[in-house]
């Protein structure tokens, strides 16, 4: 299979690298979603509101993803490179979108129990997703 990269070989272009990127916004998006309404917001009903609270995780998560090679076969080669690679890309990707949100731009701010949260919920789908992508192959 003939497969394109970007950046230096940090970003393959494939049908299984857009798959896995598709998975993972979509993995992001229903971590927000949810957290939106659990809050009593309704995504539908207050799109602009869920895009500010979304758009910092996925600034964050892109940059992290497109710089650290996640967007590889490497990345995704076994559960060992699949787990390690997503903890600590999302954990920068928090780290990030946190201090986004910090900022007048986005809504929200920066807590720490907020980060922690996001790490552990939106983490363990973006774990589940890429774990799954790596068993299927």
């Amino acid at each position: 299979m003939s497969v394109s990269t970007v950046g230096n070989g940090r970003i393959e272009l494939s049908t299984r690298t857009a798959l896995l990127a598709v998975g993972d916004l979509l993995a992001i998006a229903v971590f927000v979603g949810v957290g939106e309404v659990t809050h009593g917001i309704n995504p539908i009903l207050n799109p602009g509101r869920f895009a500010g609270t979304l758009t910092p995780f996925y600034v964050g998560w892109l940059l992290v993803a497109g710089l650290g090679g996640l967007y590889t076969a490497g990345a995704t080669a076994t559960i060992r490179a699949a787990l390690g690679r997503t903890i600590v890309g999302w954990v920068l990707a928090v780290g990030i979108a946190q201090g986004l949100r910090s900022t007048a731009v986005f809504p929200g701010s920066a807590a720490l129990t907020f980060a922690l949260v996001s790490v552990l919920v939106g983490g363990t789908l973006l774990l589940l997703w890429r774990s799954a992508v790596t068993i299927v192959k």
